[in-house]
């Protein structure tokens, strides 16, 4: 350090010392900190910290894999305190140089609880092997990420992030890591975000975590929401497992939120994949109206009734007592089977429910009716084909004074 340095580093702590009380503590080796980018250099990142503390970081923390910048002045950097240099703090996002320095910086990691890089050589027995900066660490299955996998060959070749939790420097040293660590912390800092955010109508990207016969579980971000089998699709849904499936990702919407007594799950969160699709029930009703005749396929037989497909997705209930006409019915299988093609009449439309009456007597009352109608036109036709009682008989006379 220069002279100069050292002037201003005195000058700085004696300020510091003057400072009244009760002002922002200055920020210690190993703490976390978070501060606000004000400028960035060619070699170095300078962040406020607050209070009269910078933060400088190293322009290498804060760029990605293919050389670009991963923040910008304005943005707000998490960080730990490596060193303090009297007038400036210098923080590191994570560690994991290579190299003689790279022991040094496992060390310092482990005692300030900072991630490290790293990338993933092989699948051995119990886990994962891993370099991070010349240094074989080992993962165990459990910590490879947040839940339990069988498989774990997917991670093989892959740099990650993680955590040290066991560090014993030398040629024999062992270094143990966990990369379920860092997602739970990422996944906290999400939660939080997201449950500041929630709210009914919002649209969120999740993925499928698990299926269960009544639907599937979404992960939000560090928040669960359920996604219930009536909500999965329009059309009927016999098994989740026919329209989504685990590590799938999916748009939903919340449509409910309700307290819970589950104090690791204060709040159930439902959520809807089909409320974000047209729905095919309203299309092809809108031309529907009361009174006119559709044709159908019975689908299924209930005690009540049969209900019939009239559309794709659209079925209609003909109960019961609309099954047949002038004759009591015990059961919708003395009439109709699954399958059939069936003709009905709409008795009711209910749009919010996504209801339609239908009765298979009304129909065969109208085609009675038909029948009956077309009977009597048939027979006045015949009728004035032939002529009236007077015209025959006027012929008949006609005939007998021909004959004599």
């Amino acid at each position: 350090m220069s002279g100069d340095d050292d002037d201003f580093a005195a000058m700085f702590a004696a300020s510091e010392q003057a400072a009244p009380k009760g002002k922002q503590r200055r920020p210690k080796v190993g703490d976390h900190v978070r501060g606000k980018v004000v400028s960035i250099g060619k070699d170095a990142v300078f962040v406020d910290l607050g209070g009269k503390a910078e933060g400088i970081l190293d322009r290498e923390q804060v760029l990605s894999k293919d050389g670009s910048l991963r923040v910008a002045v304005g943005d707000e950097v998490d960080a730990r305190v490596v060193e303090d240099k009297g007038g400036a703090l210098i923080l590191k996002v994570r560690l994991g140089g290579r190299g003689p320095e790279a022991r040094a910086e496992l060390q310092q990691a482990f005692e300030l609880a900072m991630p490290v890089e790293g990338k993933v050589t092989e699948v051995i027995k119990g886990g994962l092997s891993v370099d991070v900066g010349g240094v074989r660490g080992f993962v165990p299955a459990s910590q490879a990420d947040i839940r339990f996998t069988e498989d774990l060959s997917p991670l093989v070749g892959r740099t990650l992030t993680f955590r040290i939790t066991q560090y014993q420097p030398g040629p024999r040293g062992n270094l143990v890591l966990s990369r379920r660590a860092v997602l739970e912390e990422e996944r906290a800092a999400n939660r939080a975000e997201n449950e500041a955010k929630l709210q009914l109508g919002l649209v969120m990207r999740g993925t499928i975590t698990s299926i269960k016969p009544y639907g599937a579980f979404v992960d939000l971000g560090g928040l669960e929401g359920m996604l219930h089998v009536s909500e999965l699709s329009f059309g009927r849904v016999g098994r989740p497992e026919d329209v989504v499936s685990v590590g799938q990702e999916v748009t939903v919407v919340v449509i409910k939120l309700e307290p819970s007594e589950d104090p690791k799950k204060p709040l159930r969160i439902s959520l809807s994949l089909k409320a974000l699709e047209t729905d095919p029930w309203l299309e092809h009703t809108k031309d529907l109206v009361v009174g006119s005749s559709v044709r159908g396929k019975v689908t299924k037989l209930k005690d009540f009734g049969a209900f019939v497909e009239i559309a794709p997705g659209v079925e209609g209930l003909v109960h019961i007592s609309e099954l047949g006409a002038g004759r009591r019915i015990n059961h919708p299988k003395e009439v109709v089977k699954a399958g059939d093609e069936v003709e009905a009449v709409i008795l009711q439309i209910d749009p919010e429910k996504h209801r339609i009456g239908l009765s298979m007597a009304a129909s065969h009352q109208a085609e009675e009716q038909a029948n009956v109608a077309e009977h009597g036109r048939k027979q006045v036709a015949s009728s004035a084909k032939l002529g009236t009682f007077g015209d025959l008989l006027a012929k008949a006379t006609q005939g007998d004074k021909a004959k004599k």
